[in-house]
């Protein structure tokens, strides 16, 4: 699972069979995981996270937005 940033807890990053799904990221956290599309940004799934986390992971998926969207192209290529 190529890593993209670690904060608070939270570990966000992909799994490397997944390039061929739109730009997303996996949040973990304490056990739990939840996937947010980044266009438009919003929850795609979670599993066992706390609701109080899903919203902080939400919040640092916005604010980490551009970087998650580089190390994506980086690791699976453009879209555009």
């Amino acid at each position: 699972m190529p890593e993209v940033f670690r904060k608070e807890g939270f570990v966000a990053g992909f799994y490397s069979n997944e390039g061929s799904e739109p730009v997303h990221v996996h949040i973990r956290k304490a056990g739990g995981e939840a996937k947010f599309w980044l266009h438009p940004l919003e929850l795609a799934e979670s599993i066992g996270m706390k609701v109080k986390d899903l919203a902080r992971a939400e919040e640092l998926v916005q604010e980490h937005a551009v970087l998650i969207e580089r190390k994506w192209n980086e690791c699976f290529g453009s879209r555009s």
